[in-house]
């Protein structure tokens, strides 16, 4: 069964190792094959990569790109490592994205990798906030 891909206008979209960039109407593609496809909403460029969880989101990127646990392997658990050290709550995301890479599924591990991007935004946030919010109505309640 063929992937449908609609893509926006000048919208770009990797397909094995080839960019593919929209002209300047909505188009459709439909794409079979084994190729690793990626949309440009989910590349992240070197330069992109300002932050160990999106620096993991990166490897793994490479991973799934080149289809090569390998090459990036000792990198990423590098990366990992030091990640779950300064943050062990992330742990448990760490852990979904190790299974997903060692049952080959690297586009699952990507897309629990931008999990890990989510969460640590949360954690930023609640250092740079005290952990304190605006109470929600429960909290005002109880």
């Amino acid at each position: 069964m063929a992937l449908k891909v609609e893509l926006k206008p000048k919208e770009r979209l990797i397909v094995g190792d080839c960019v593919i960039t929209n002209s300047d109407q909505r188009t459709r593609l439909y794409v079979s094959g084994r190729s690793p496809i990626l949309r440009e909403k989910d590349i992240m460029r070197v330069e992109e990569a300002s932050s160990p969880a999106k620096r993991v989101y990166f490897a793994v990127q490479l991973m799934y790109l080149d289809d090569d646990v390998d090459k990036v392997q000792e990198e990423y658990f590098s990366l990992v490592n030091d990640l779950v050290k300064a943050a062990p709550s992330m742990t448990a995301i760490v852990d979904e994205i190790n299974n997903e890479i060692l049952t080959g599924s690297l586009y699952k591990a990507l897309k629990k990798a931008k999990k890990l991007i989510e969460y640590e935004r949360e954690l930023i946030g609640d250092a740079t906030t005290g952990g304190f919010g605006v109470p929600t109505d429960s909290q005002e309640n109880s």
